[in-house]
């Protein structure tokens, strides 16, 4: 197990050093930085520019730049914003306890759902609810996540009964503990509806079909035969199913990270992904690399968690990794 969690781990360091060097690069070659923007303003002179060129070292190299930022952002030291004028940790500390929210809650209630729905399909093949459940996760999974915020959106905003956009109401700080608390699932409900459903109905199609698959093995037909209590027969199929599902956590939490940052944008939820925009838009250098930085650490953390779990399910995913390797 240890060796098998090195090689991961190995395999994430890997992962890290090459996306956050592909984004450094693609970000230097766009054309102009945040610097560019003060060069329009009279009030600051070309010397100023110049020196803030040379504290932040953007006059170097583009190797010496990313080998410095490396370096830095290896003790979580992520430079400083020019557009908020404050360290960029702070800033990601201040919205990524907001993102969180969204995801796990999204989580929580998309797998959920999706093993019990994916559970009651498979056992109830070709049967109305089968038919039920395969016409809701075809339906939701060809709407994209931003047109069902929209339509959300429209709908609480003609019915009136949740707030449309944001995280807090107005006079917020006034509230009560439970009024906060009614408050924040009040604005909740749009995005992590919105992520929920679709997050659901891509994996109930897996789960439908594991299902069927295990229920269609040699050994299952040969328990059904000897009459094993159908509440064992579950507990040998949940077993069996849980495995290609823990496979997809680590690419949903993905999804979720992405679909939420857009998410975020459209029901103007301040989480990280209305930061990231403003930094793209900003071409805030150490602002877009923190946010980046952090959210590859977030999705290699789920991806290797999916990874332990699958290896703790069946070990035989673990002795088959380490003999490849």
């Amino acid at each position: 197990m240890v060796r098998f969690l090195f090689v991961r781990l190995l395999q994430s360091v890997i992962t890290l050093l090459g996306v956050t060097f592909l984004s450094f690069l693609i970000i230097k070659m766009a054309p102009g930085d945040y610097l560019d923007q003060l060069r329009l303003n009279p009030q600051i002179s070309p010397e100023t520019i110049e020196l803030l060129k040379k504290q932040y070292g953007l006059d170097k190299p583009l190797s010496v730049q990313y080998l410095k930022w490396l370096k830095s952002a290896i003790t979580f030291d992520l430079g400083y914003s020019f557009q908020y004028h404050a360290p960029v940790l702070e800033l990601i500390k201040e919205r990524i306890g907001n993102t969180l929210l969204l995801t796990l809650s999204s989580a929580i209630i998309s797998w959920f759902f999706a093993l019990t729905l994916g559970f009651l399909a498979g056992f109830r093949e070709g049967t109305w609810i089968d038919r039920l459940i395969k016409a809701y996760a075809y339906t939701f999974m060809s709407f994209p996540s931003f047109f069902l915020a929209f339509i959300l959106l429209l709908i609480v905003s003609k019915t009136g009964i949740l707030p449309v956009g944001g995280m807090h109401s107005a006079g917020f700080e006034r509230m009560s503990l439970s009024e906060r608390t009614l408050d924040l699932l009040k604005h909740m409900v749009v995005p992590v509806l919105t992520l929920s459903l679709v997050s659901t109905a891509s994996m109930v199609r897996l789960v439908r079909s594991s299902v069927i698959e295990v229920l269609s093995s040699p050994m299952v037909l040969f328990l059904k035969a000897k009459g094993l209590p159908k509440k064992v027969m579950i507990k040998h199929v949940f077993k069996n199913v849980m495995n290609p599902f823990t496979t997809l956590i680590g690419y949903e939490i993905a999804g979720l990270l992405s679909g939420a940052a857009l998410i975020e944008i459209i029901v103007g939820w301040p989480g990280l992904g209305t930061l990231m925009l403003d930094a793209v838009l900003s071409q805030d250098l150490f602002l877009v690399m923190g946010g980046l930085y952090i959210g590859t650490i977030m999705l290699l953390l789920g991806n290797l968690i999916a990874d332990i779990l699958l290896a703790v399910l069946d070990p035989r995913i673990r002795e088959r990794e380490l003999i490849s390797k």
